[in-house]
């Protein structure tokens, strides 16, 4: 990790999972739920939910993709400081927030960090239980909207046949 990075790092993504475990527990989560829940945490309002934590960029909709990598790390974070454990279940692997989590989320206090665990409560309570098919679904639905709010209408931008 480059020390420069302050947002999109391991540490950042690992402080989100673990908001969202805690919120979940004690239910288990698996890696593909993590990462759309993690999007829907910072852009909730893509999902007509509170206001967004994170502004809203242009061509957002690869941030999905580029999450898992980034989740995967900041799991693995959580796991080595005992935080969340892995579970194999038939489907693969899940996890879930252990009992020491719970008191460093409290602990959180700024701002930023209330706002995080409100959207938390919100993204588990609205999307955790709901079945891969119907996340996809609603994940491939939404993703190609998420562009035109930033297209250009000047009359010059637009296409010529």
């Amino acid at each position: 990790m480059n020390d420069d990075t302050v947002f999109n790092n391991p540490v950042e993504s690992a402080l989100r999972s673990l908001v969202l475990l805690v919120e979940a527990y004690p239910a288990t989560l698996d890696l593909q739920r993590l990462v759309y829940l993690d999007y829907l945490l910072v852009h909730s309002k893509d999902a007509d939910g509170p206001p967004s934590l994170h502004p809203p960029t242009p061509q957002r909709d690869g941030e999905v993709a580029v999450r898992r990598g980034l989740i995967e790390q900041g799991l693995h974070l959580l796991l080595v400081r005992g935080l969340a454990e892995r579970q194999a279940t038939s489907t693969g692997f899940e996890y879930a927030a252990r009992d020491t989590a719970g008191s460093i989320v409290a602990s959180l206090e700024t701002e930023y960090s209330q706002e995080l665990r409100s959207r938390a409560q919100w993204v588990t309570s609205t999307f955790a239980q709901r079945d891969l098919n119907s996340l996809n679904a609603f994940f491939n639905e939404r993703i190609g909207h998420f562009g035109e709010e930033f297209a250009l209408t000047s009359p010059g931008w637009e296409e010529h046949s």
